[in-house]
């Protein structure tokens, strides 16, 4: 690692926290795209000790001090959960945050930047894709334990740090406003695309009625559920820590399940142009729901076991009016690489939808024997 060519001055932000040594280095690391993530080295008592040090990006989350307000208090409630029952090794269990020079979580800085630091978790690591299924359920699990041991998180409400985010209705609103007003006259390209999502409109209300009416609980999720944002143990494969905790916020259980078939279901990338590859991994799919309910099946209701199907086509078909919504307005919110790279990637997307759809009977059938 090298500190030359670094877009901030780590050595001066490491000042502010309660770290004791002298600083080595610090290079970019991790595959992140929303803020800056740095691995940086100090010399303690004759050898290598690592920390992660964040920039909290500003710009996506308007409320810094709330977004770590959360993590804090989500990070203390799981460290409790882990020490009642006598847990090994706890500082890898659980992202572990090392408190500033006046004992504050995080660090603001005079040119308007928040840091935090976190301790490094040690022989574990983050994959983007997942290769086999043994990760998937895994991961499932991890994500699932971590619903868990939130579940009784007291008073008061976590914030919203990206208000809506799930809100299905309001992101469909969006697009059928997209399509009316078609400020870049796209629409007629993507036609069929859009056809595809008007005749699915029904999905959007499902869970959200179900919320309405007291039969699916909010609960505390988090919301950006790839296999990435767990750390697997290098020896075990163990799902070891859930990490990326800006997101966690109010939600619904069966929001972060949908998203861990989504991403992991997908045997290609993101924005694939041959659409016949786009084929769900039903060996994926059979190794998330058993990991998932592993751990999750003990509190989860009736009604939400009974939609983790559902859940899959409907996360699934939001990200994909969600590209289809920012195509249209002129690709102002996801980077692009190419002419129509969000329209690729919600063709994508619908395509999944309706391969979840066509597995639907075979995917319903995994769950009811994976909840026997």
């Amino acid at each position: 690692m090298a500190t030359t060519h670094l877009k901030h001055d780590l050595r001066a932000v490491a000042t502010h926290f309660q770290i004791a040594g002298e600083f080595k280095e610090a290079a970019p690391y991790g595959s992140g795209h929303i803020n800056d993530t740095y691995a940086v080295v100090f010399n303690q008592n004759g050898g290598s000790v690592r920390y992660i040090f964040q920039r909290i990006n500003h710009s996506i989350f308007k409320n810094p001090a709330a977004l770590m307000e959360n993590v804090e208090r989500v990070t203390s409630h799981v460290r409790r959960k882990l020490e009642a029952r006598n847990a090994d090794q706890i500082t890898r269990r659980v992202l572990t945050l090392v408190p500033t020079r006046e004992g504050r979580p995080w660090h603001a800085g005079a040119d308007g930047n928040h840091w935090r630091c976190y301790l490094f978790v040690e022989q574990a690591a983050t994959y983007d894709q997942i290769t086999k299924a043994t990760q998937a359920r895994e991961a499932a699990k991890a994500f699932g334990l971590f619903q868990r041991q939130l579940a009784d998180l007291p008073s008061p409400r976590l914030h919203e740090t990206i208000p809506n985010f799930h809100h299905s209705r309001r992101r469909f609103d969006a697009l059928r406003a997209a399509i009316e007003e078609d400020a870049c006259n796209r629409a007629a390209t993507v036609k069929q695309e859009i056809d595809f999502c008007l005749r699915h409109e029904p999905m959007v209300d499902v869970l959200l009625d179900l919320q309405a009416r007291g039969l699916v609980p909010e609960r505390v999720t988090h919301n950006d559920t790839k296999l990435n944002n767990v750390m697997l143990d290098d020896a075990t494969s163990e799902g070891i820590c859930v990490i990326d905790l800006d997101t966690v916020m109010p939600g619904l259980a069966l929001y972060d399940f949908g998203d861990m078939c989504r991403t992991g279901c997908s045997p290609t990338a993101e924005d694939e142009r041959d659409l016949a590859k786009v084929v769900a991994r039903m060996d994926i799919f059979e190794a998330l729901v058993r990991g998932y309910l592993a751990t999750a099946g003990e509190f989860l209701n009736t009604v939400e076991k009974d939609h983790l199907v559902f859940s899959a086509r409907l996360i699934t078909f939001e990200i994909g009016i969600r590209f289809l919504t920012d195509h249209l307005q002129g690709d102002q919110y996801f980077k692009i690489h190419r002419e129509g790279h969000n329209a690729d990637r919600a063709r994508v997307q619908f395509k999944m939808v309706e391969s979840f759809e066509q597995h639907g009977a075979a995917m319903d059938k995994v769950v009811k024997e994976s909840n026997d």
